[in-house]
């Protein structure tokens, strides 16, 4: 493999790595890396973390769907990830007469799993294409640059990529910049549902508890990968066999003591560790702040409706969930930062980097470039907010807005009756989906509410000119929530997407003019084109530039800081990672103390029956209550572990990764972090940072006495 051309690491401060911080890459592992992990507990060698010529722990870690990650967990393909991860699939497979949601699934033989629309990536190899990459961008500026990488990109990928064994190569940028990896991967797409708890079990506690401890949620959900009988990946088919894996877990049902070791592999989505006092000014000041009140508007909305139906639960608990989880986070993010003062200690870093860098000419207008493209874009930012999280934050809204592609097919010169017919085709399909999830009363409440949040919080020099004046003259005051239910009932009853004849003869006789007026397109078309035609390649230069910026402030902080070179690890970017720590107990605040682990008396403390949150099913309740625990107790706590924390570095992305002892053995899933360290994007806290994972033995409690699922027990190779 090749050297690191770059001593790719950060020194100093808020740079430099401590205690059990880092999300490290496990192909590139550095000796001083591998023997503090020994010192923590590990007792596998390099080559059973990750090897490309023999199997090895990265090849049972797996990409689950788009945004999550799994561990294969038998040798029979049999995969391991939260609850929340297969969430769209179990909702998805649920209807009011069998809510597999509401009270559970178990395939009790392969014949009775349920196919799924999701994709499971297996990592193969890694390429370091950093030479590659900056030959062919050398001498650029920041935009050209931005522009021309995705091409360079697809350049070295396509050299890699075998569309019949499904074999595809991406590439990572690292340390923003100053290296580029290529991740070869390979991809499953028969993936079946295996089983999954209760949605009062898999999410017990609900946005109440969320990014809270102590918890006592069972997150997990079950799947299998299929493969042609040749072992290659294969789209669905009944002669498909269940995957033989290069590598599986073992399943611990010893336990853990507060110290022990613990190692998450994983996909971590992102951080931005290294960010700049500019970028957390901008974040605690107006993208969070504008992102969590506009949320907030939209959850209670759903709740609402939610809370007075199960099929309309059912109907919006994916984008219900999707909404809810970040929403809690973010407003944490902005108290943390605020709370720890991490923009003024990103200050202090930089000012010691203008120090050296005065003399410099590569880095001595790195910082008041920052500067002035932040402030080229700050004005704008809540704008962008606004349209993103507010006016598109609506179903039918949002819907409308994918209707510029049709509209672009009836209008620009160029387009042919085929274009046409393929934009409608892609329309109607769209239009299915939507009219499946659409809950008429919620999203209404949600229209009414953000179209006037646009225009009570944005500058009015940044609305689209004359759209809110037509309200006016129709409706009223635009300061009346009157006038904005009045405009919003009026284009529910008046749009042709709500419309099935009306839309059966736009289809037959597509126009634009018809497509134009339509008022629900009216609306989306009105505020994308405003940010398109304003804003949009001024974020896109924003962007590029603070990219370029990044990669060259990066590389003058290595400079200006040799000797402090140790260990280092890359942002996280959804490629592999492994972090490693230990269980561990800590002391949120003055007086109080968290234990490491829960039990299921904490089950039962908070259960309340009939509670939207809070409520479980009868037969767990009364088996908790028998403490009918089976193989699955803990003798040292004589109960049933439910939950347990450890210092890992995570972060989302990593939802379902497999928590595991230093023998390598599965001791539980990741799935969450605590309120008291929701910085972690920004800055790790080596004190008070805790992942929150479900302990295994939970699970298979679960599985086998509450399911009574013995064949998924059975399959598993189980270590006492």
């Amino acid at each position: 493999m090749k050297k690191i051309s770059i001593a790719i690491v950060l020194c100093f401060s808020l740079f430099k790595a401590s205690a059990d911080e880092g999300m490290w890459l496990p192909m590139l592992l550095g000796q001083q890396v591998y023997d503090d992990m020994v010192k923590h507990g590990l007792k596998l060698t390099k080559e059973q973390l990750y090897s490309i010529n023999q199997p090895s722990i990265k090849d049972a870690v797996v990409i689950f769907g788009g945004g999550c990650t799994g561990e294969i967990v038998s040798n029979q393909g049999l995969i391991f990830t939260n609850h929340h991860c297969g969430y769209g699939v179990i909702a998805g497979s649920s209807t009011v007469e069998h809510n597999y949601l509401k009270d559970g699934f178990y395939a009790y033989s392969k014949d009775q799993e349920i196919k799924s629309d999701l994709t499971i990536t297996f990592l193969e190899r890694i390429e370091d294409v950093t030479d590659k990459v900056e030959s062919s961008l050398k001498g650029l500026n920041a935009v050209d640059r931005a522009k021309k990488i995705a091409e360079v990109y697809k350049q070295i990928t396509d050299k890699v990529a075998d569309s019949v064994n499904s074999v595809s190569g991406k590439i990572y940028s690292m340390f923003k910049g100053n290296q580029y990896i290529m991740y070869v991967y390979k991809i499953y797409k028969d993936i079946r549902l295996v089983g999954a708890p209760p949605e009062s079990i898999g999410k017990f506690g609900g946005d109440t508890d969320n990014w809270e401890w102590p918890r006592h949620t069972c997150d997990y959900s079950i799947f299998r990968v299929y493969t042609a009988k040749d072992g290659k990946p294969a789209e669905y088919s009944a002669d498909n066999v269940p995957m033989k894996p290069k590598w599986f877990l073992p399943v611990s049902l010893k336990g853990y003591k507060d110290g022990d070791f613990s190692m998450i592999y994983g996909y971590p989505g992102g951080t931005n560790r290294y960010e700049t006092s500019y970028g957390i000014k901008l974040k605690n000041e107006i993208d969070n702040p504008s992102l969590v009140h506009l949320r907030d508007v939209r959850l209670k909305d759903m709740y609402a409706e939610m809370i007075k139906d199960p099929a309309v639960k059912l109907k919006l608990a994916e984008n219900y969930a999707s909404v809810a989880n970040y929403y809690k986070f973010y407003d944490g993010e902005t108290k943390q930062l605020e709370k720890y003062h991490v923009y003024e200690a990103k200050q202090g870093v930089e000012s010691k980097f203008g120090t050296w860098a005065k003399d410099k000419p590569d880095y001595q207008n790195v910082l008041s470039d920052y500067e002035k493209n932040y402030a080229t874009w700050t004005s704008s930012a809540k704008e962008r907010v606004y349209v993103i999280e507010g006016i598109l934050g609506s179903s039918l809204v949002d819907y409308a807005s994918s209707l510029m592609a049709l509209e672009r097919a009836l209008t620009q010169q160029g387009k042919t009756q085929a274009d046409v017919k393929k934009a409608l085709d892609a329309a109607n399909e769209e239009r299915k989906t939507f009219l499946a999830e659409e809950d008429l009363p919620s999203d209404k409440k949600i229209v009414a509410a953000t179209g006037m949040m646009f225009y009570t919080d944005v500058d009015k020099s940044q609305h689209p000119i004359g759209f809110y004046q037509g309200i006016k003259d129709k409706f009223g005051s635009l300061d009346d929530e009157a006038t904005y239910k009045a405009w919003t009932n009026s284009m529910f009853d008046n749009t042709m997407i709500l419309d099935s004849a009306k839309w059966a003869a736009f289809s037959a006789n597509p126009d634009a003019v018809t497509l134009q007026n339509d008022p629900a397109f009216a609306y989306a078309s009105a505020f994308v084109q405003n940010y398109i035609l304003k804003y949009s390649n001024a974020y896109s230069d924003f962007v590029a530039k603070n990219n370029e910026l990044g990669r060259l402030y990066m590389k003058g902080i290595m400079e200006m800081n040799p000797a402090a070179v140790k260990k280092m690890y890359p942002d996280a970017n959804f490629s592999m990672r492994v972090s490693y720590g230990n269980v561990k107990s800590y002391n949120p605040r003055d007086a109080v103390h968290y234990d490491y682990e829960t039990t299921s008396k904490g089950v039962l403390d908070k259960y309340v029956p009939g509670d939207y949150e809070f409520d479980l099913p009868a037969n767990e309740i009364d088996l908790l209550k028998k403490r009918d625990f089976g193989q699955y107790i803990d003798k040292s706590r004589n109960d049933l572990v439910t939950d347990f924390i450890t210092t890992n570095d995570i972060t989302g992305g990593n939802s379902g990764s497999p928590v595991i002892d230093g023998s390598g053995n599965l001791i539980g899933l990741a799935f969450d972090g605590n309120y008291e360290a929701l910085s972690h994007k920004i800055q790790f806290d080596k004190d008070l940072n805790r992942t929150i994972c479900v302990d295994i033995r939970y699970v298979l409690w679960c599985i086998d006495k509450l399911g009574n699922a013995k064949n998924i027990i059975n399959e598993l190779k189980l270590v006492r």
